[in-house]
């Protein structure tokens, strides 16, 4: 296609985006950008629309951007505004600075999004992979039941009840405690390996079988750490918009874990997705705009929003770069971990 026919399409998806109505040729003839007749934009309109870029939801309406559209814009024909002083000082203010909780920090985020976008905001949290065990308890709780109690550096706290075959005595639970404090304590959610676990509960069993159902309650606790905890906040705002399949969006909050797969893929900077790109995405007729924070050099989560397709993705796209890259800097205090420019990904 032409430079004229690209310059209307990306006016087409602006005009769209802000009035939320079918676009004419007479609104995209007053642009100044665009210095061309009414019937040439008419022309030009339809031959983006055997493009497969627009469409004609009435025949005597303006046309709206196809999926496919959407993507040609996202991909090649949107210009990003930088964020000014302004707002960079009022998400600061909303995030919070280095003292505050990493958990807090994301929750933060989350927050900020729903508020200034009007969308949901999905969050994953991989940020107790990186914490260390600072303790781990063996609770007597009944006949032949025990709790494990595992406390990590950050704060993260996880229990889990096993049943024995018969009760401990002091000896035996004073053995299987230091046993765990000496092989445990201090050690990284991310170094413990499936052969490290598997080597602890061997020799635990060797001094008594009894006791490897504790060890594979903490192994089944330290699985649960590593997992990336997902959390979508502003549903309500999915339900409440006009655009979006009310059944679809039910859906995706009853099984909104399906998203952690799409978001644990390896990707830099900005990614955004279509709903109809996706299984795992259930909402049609929808928009994931997501980006990755970083602690000390490796992926710790990710942070996004989620619209309808029709979002404004020159305000949002802006946000969430700025977010992930200050959460990264926060949580690692480390310049390299802040990206320059915002690099814009597509695909399924």
């Amino acid at each position: 296609m032409d430079d004229r026919k690209l310059r209307i399409l990306a006016a087409v998806v602006d005009e769209y985006v802000r009035t939320g109505e079918p676009v004419g040729s007479k609104a995209i003839s007053k642009l100044d950008n665009i210095n061309v007749s009414s019937a040439t934009i008419r022309n030009d309109m339809a031959a983006l629309e055997q493009f497969g870029y627009l469409e004609q939801p009435h025949t005597s309406a303006g046309r709206i951007p196809t999926f496919a559209g959407y993507r040609l814009y996202i991909d090649e024909l949107m210009t990003l505004p930088s964020l000014s002083d302004e707002e960079k000082s009022r998400l600061d203010e909303m995030l919070g600075g280095k003292d505050t909780p990493e958990e807090l920090l994301v929750q933060n985020a989350a927050t900020a999004l729903t508020e200034i976008t009007q969308c949901a905001a999905v969050v994953t949290n991989s940020v107790p992979r990186f914490s260390v065990i600072s303790k781990v308890e063996v609770i007597p709780t009944g006949k032949r039941l025990y709790v494990i109690l595992l406390i990590t550096s950050n704060g993260s706290i996880k229990n889990k009840a096993c049943r024995l075959e018969f009760d401990l005595n002091h000896e035996q639970l004073e053995f299987f405690t230091h046993y765990i404090e000496e092989n445990l304590n201090g050690v990284s959610i991310d170094q413990l390996s499936e052969e490290m676990l598997n080597n602890m509960v061997a020799a635990v069993s060797a001094y008594m079988i009894s006791l490897s159902p504790l060890v594979k309650g903490i192994c089944e606790l330290s699985e649960d750490l590593r997992k990336q905890e997902l959390t979508v906040s502003g549903s309500e705002k999915l339900l409440s918009c006009d655009e979006l399949d009310k059944m679809e969006v039910v859906r995706f909050i009853e099984h909104k874990n399906g998203l952690s797969e799409l978001l644990e893929e390896t990707f830099n900077g900005i990614q955004v997705k279509f709903g109809s790109e996706n299984d795992s995405f259930a909402i049609g007729n929808s928009s994931l705009i997501v980006s990755k924070y970083r602690k000390d050099g490796k992926e710790a989560g990710s942070i996004g929003v989620i619209g309808p397709m029709r979002v404004d993705y020159k305000k949002i796209i802006p946000y969430v770069d700025y977010l992930t890259q200050k959460i990264s800097y926060l949580m690692s205090g480390d310049e390299d971990d802040i990206l320059s420019g915002t690099d814009v990904n597509s695909g399924p």
